[in-house]
């Protein structure tokens, strides 16, 4: 019998960028891959909540270094990757994060400038933030790219159209690129967040979040942003080699019942 393979499940000593990392998933995420041993490039709109997560993780004794960045900027995009490249000395694991709620419908006066918006934010930064980290992610030999979609990429709520088409491109960046980057041993998987309590859901009332997740989600609550960071860092793991082109709901199942 062929011995048992022995698979990393570490990332101590991997480099990681996390957009939209100064609340919500993005900052769990964060302080979740530090707390492993990685040493997090923190990003996000806002100085000083960027500084705050460092001093966080810093805190805590895990290694963070924080940009203020509008991901909408493209330039900023490359001139970031680069000196995050030459802060840490590489780039090994890369996660589009950061988002944004863009709720408009169809017929409203500033529909498209929030459609420009939307997919700026949440879909076109994710790919630029891709070719920024190329080369960086390849020469790692064990790049990892986790892009946050959410389940609305597999559905639609009525007057969000603008988030549900980046969300619905963001499931096929992923898929389009697990195959393109999978020759060079980089693996490409995306993340769908269900209602989970963030920033973006901060504004619904307690009593309607328990209503919804009564009737909708199995586990009948809504989730954590710890529950959401756990399941990308498995995607990012050494040993999640064989791991590509997929799209996880972590939903509490919510899709499953409505199917």
């Amino acid at each position: 019998m062929e011995p048992i393979r022995k698979l990393s499940r570490s990332i101590a000593g991997k480099v990681a960028l996390v957009t939209g990392a100064a609340s919500g998933m993005g900052r769990a995420t964060a302080h979740v891959f530090a707390a492993e041993g990685a040493k997090v490039a923190v990003l996000d709109l806002k100085q000083d909540r960027v500084d705050a997560v460092v001093a966080e993780i810093k805190a805590e004794g895990g290694e963070a270094h924080g940009w203020a960045l509008d991901v909408a900027d493209a330039e900023g995009i490359v001139r970031t990757a680069k000196e995050i490249e030459a802060h840490f000395g590489g780039l090994d694991i890369l996660v589009n994060n950061a988002g944004l709620s863009t709720f408009r419908g169809i017929s409203e006066p500033d529909y498209e400038d929030v459609w420009s918006l939307a997919l700026d934010v949440m879909l076109t930064a994710h790919m630029r933030f891709v070719r920024a980290a190329l080369p960086s992610l390849k020469k790692s030999g064990e790049g990892r790219i986790v892009n946050i979609a959410s389940t609305e990429g597999f559905g639609a709520t009525p007057g969000n159209s603008t988030y549900v088409a980046a969300k619905h491109g963001v499931i096929g960046l992923t898929r389009a690129l697990a195959v393109e980057l999978g020759r060079e041993g980089i693996t490409v998987n995306c993340i769908c967040p269900g209602p989970i309590r963030t920033g973006i859901t901060a504004e619904i009332p307690d009593e309607h979040k328990e209503i919804f997740a009564k009737r909708r989600v199995p586990l009948r609550r809504y989730g954590f942003p710890e529950e959401v960071a756990h399941m990308t860092l498995s995607l990012v793991l050494p040993a999640a080699s064989y791991l590509n082109g997929v799209a996880i709901p972590v939903d509490g199942g919510m899709l499953v019942k409505n199917a």
